[in-house]
């Protein structure tokens, strides 16, 4: 083992970190929202008396009074976003909540009295009520707007997407595909998680060609619905403030530095992989012959076939106590929090995977600790090829998540909350980091076993290897390829903003990103029309830098990191505990030993296959070995110090606190649930 401890590293702060004051936020995605912010506004004075004022009880009195805020609006989000049969849920019911969670935080006369109380000299404020007076005012700050104008266009933006959405729910997809016996055309409603999972695993190319273009129809319906009009009220709001467009308002109130010097770090991640996509396009081209390369080829050719096979050692119903275990043994606890699972996809439930938090977890001035309530959701058909590996992944993404946020240890909700002032990627490390271990040798040989037990043979191992590492760079495109759009979608002047000049933006920057036309059209990705979202993709760009960083530092330190007990701790003392108090680029420095940059990302895109699959088939084997050395038997219960309820819409399947806490109870009873609905499929 390396004996480098990254949790004892000073700090070694870059100028590009001086960009990047403490004032960041965050946002809905494949694993997150955030609530828009706006622009500080000039400084107010403060103006009440020291005399008139008691730190600790207007301290108590916001964090009591935006909790319940906060818990109204989530409840709503959930309610909506699952389709539940309750009538208390509703898209007006949403807005209203939203609204009054919204003007609580934009309050002025809170603003003053935080200014006040932290200006006084004749108060002798704790080093918690300073921190947490400190947060205050960054958090208020964020969303206060004087020009009435920009409130005005603000709520009209909230009434459009209301509008867009529940257009949205209503929308039929699916395929035009061939019958079984060839003879005819049949439309196939399909969400479009079911359409983007048969374009990477049907054998036929008719039929992924149809899923794509099925794909390619949800930028039409969202251009026809209102989404220009919603990207205007947008860019009206932001240049009321000041900014010199959407985009430019939300990184910067997410990140504490400007759209400009965003794109300057992503400019140099994509000069860095242009030839390494250049390489891999050719090497796709001569394989597999030029067809590979059209946009419903690309995923089936680099993974379709190893997808299949890879199938059997994933299934579905095991994916909830994979992940279990894995973070048990990483030494990873949820501090008493409580946890609602819906994995399963069914009509109008909302088309991508996300995490939130109806209750934040902190620590409460009488020193009492409140554990979190998070809710977090997939998309899987049970059915379908692939679907326990994407769910499985999508639970470490979205537990990690949970985790990160059931664990910050602070003296108020809004330092564990995802909107201002926490940041995107500070948010999105945390779980990328931990969805990146379920393509690890040493983590299939632990944790991918098919029903049977027998774990994913070395070969099926080195085959995926082969078949995707030399295209790994198609990812890191696709994801540059969002922000790139946004950015230019929101410099548009008004009179621009028309279908036909946007539909061909999208095209043209999916060429000038991706080398062509993508798999996922970009149109097609949901972030673009909520408010929590759009402009959001950055962030999964600057975590994912983030990650193969932090994966670099561990091994340094340690060696390994798949069921290293020490992961869990290291990431809550360094990077969970803190939460949105410190700033995103700081908190990776202190833990790597280096600013933030996308060598380690490069770096990894360049390593030899060879040279891979030698490193894999150790770290697999070593992990095989230490397995069989374990005493057999019934496997432990599994502690991760939380409740878990697993369910589909309003219907429970399995309740731990009604099983005695056992989590590997409640698998097995989501597992008979999944058996006994979907064996007749």
């Amino acid at each position: 083992k390396k004996t480098k401890d990254i949790t004892k590293m000073g700090p070694k702060i870059a100028l590009f970190l001086a960009l990047a004051p403490p004032a960041p936020s965050m946002a809905l995605a494949r694993g997150f929202r955030r609530l828009a912010t706006v622009r500080p506004p000039t400084r107010l004075a403060a103006t009440v008396k020291a005399q008139e004022l008691n730190p600790q009880g207007f301290i108590d009195s916001v964090n009591v009074q935006y909790e319940s805020l906060h818990r109204s609006f989530e409840q709503q989000f959930w309610g909506t976003k699952m389709a539940l049969a309750s009538e208390e849920y509703s898209t007006a019911e949403l807005g209203r909540t939203k609204q009054e969670m919204e003007a609580f935080l934009a309050s002025e006369d809170k603003l003053k009295e935080t200014r006040a109380l932290l200006a006084a000299r004749d108060i002798d404020l704790t080093e918690d009520q300073r921190v947490t007076l400190q947060l205050f005012e960054r958090t208020f700050k964020s969303y206060i707007m004087e020009s009435e104008t920009a409130r005005q266009e603000r709520r009209r933006a909230t009434e459009l997407e209301g509008q867009l959405e529940r257009a949205r729910n209503d929308l039929v997809l699916g395929a035009h595909l061939p019958t079984q016996d060839g003879a005819s055309i049949d439309f196939v409603e399909m969400s479009s998680v079911q359409l983007r999972a048969k374009l990477r695993v049907d054998a036929s190319e008719e039929a992924r060609r149809a899923c794509w273009e099925g794909l390619r129809k949800i930028g039409d319906f969202a251009l026809e619905k209102g989404f220009l009009e919603l990207v205007k009220a947008r860019n009206a709001m932001a240049k009321e403030l000041g900014y010199e467009d959407y985009y430019d308002y939300k990184v910067t109130q997410a990140e504490g530095f400007g759209k400009r010097e965003l794109f300057r770090i992503l400019d140099g991640l994509e000069e860095d992989t242009r030839p390494i996509l250049a390489q891999a396009r050719a090497e796709l081209a001569g394989s597999k012959g030029p067809g590979a390369l059209e946009a419903w080829n690309t995923a089936y050719a680099t993974a379709g076939d190893v997808a299949k096979q890879l199938d059997p050692f994933f299934p579905f119903e095991r994916a909830v106590q994979a992940w279990g275990r894995s973070f048990a043994n990483l030494g990873i606890g949820y501090r008493g929090a409580t946890m609602d699972l819906d994995l399963l996809d069914r009509k109008r439930k909302y088309s991508n995977g996300f995490c939130h938090w109806p209750q934040p977890a902190w620590r409460k001035s009488d020193g009492s600790w409140q554990p979190s309530t998070a809710h977090f959701t997939s998309l899987a058909d049970p059915t379908a090829v692939g679907s326990g590996l994407t769910a499985l992944t999508t639970l470490m993404h979205e537990a990690g998540h949970a985790a990160h946020f059931a664990n910050i240890d602070m003296p108020s909700p809004l330092f564990s909350q995802e909107r201002a002032p926490t940041s995107v990627p500070y948010a999105e490390l945390q779980s990328m980091f931990l969805d990146s271990l379920v393509g690890d040798g040493a983590w299939r040989a632990r944790y991918a076993k098919d029903r049977s037990g027998a774990p994913m043979p070395w070969d099926l191992h080195k085959k995926d290897l082969e078949a995707t590492h030399p295209f790994k760079v198609f990812a890191l495109r696709a994801m540059l390829a969002v922000p790139y759009f946004e950015k230019r979608l929101y410099e548009l002047g008004d009179s621009e903003l028309t279908k036909e000049k946007v539909a061909d933006l999208a095209d043209q920057v999916e060429q000038e990103i991706q080398g062509g036309l993508s798999a996922r059209p970009l149109l097609s990705v949901p972030h673009l029309l909520s408010d929590e979202a759009s402009c959001y993709y950055h962030g999964y760009v600057l975590a994912e830098m983030a990650v193969h960083q932090t994966r670099a530092a561990f091994m340094e330190r340690d060696g390994y990191l798949v069921d290293n007990p020490d992961v869990g701790p290291t990431l809550r003392a360094r990077m969970w505990a803190p939460g949105n108090s410190r700033p995103f680029l700081a908190l990776v420095e202190e833990l790597t030993g280096s600013p933030l940059t996308g060598e380690a990302w490069v770096k990894e895109l360049g390593v030899p296959l060879e040279q891979l699959v030698a490193s894999e088939r150790g770290a697999y084997q070593a992990a095989l070995l230490a397995q069989q050395d374990e005493q057999q038997g019934t496997e432990e219960e599994v502690d991760l110090d939380m409740r878990v309820r697993l369910v589909d819409g309003d219907e429970v399947i399995a309740d731990t606190q009604a099983l005695g806490g056992s989590f590997t109870k409640a698998c097995a009873r989501f597992e008979d649930y999944i058996h006994n609905r979907f064996q007749e499929k």
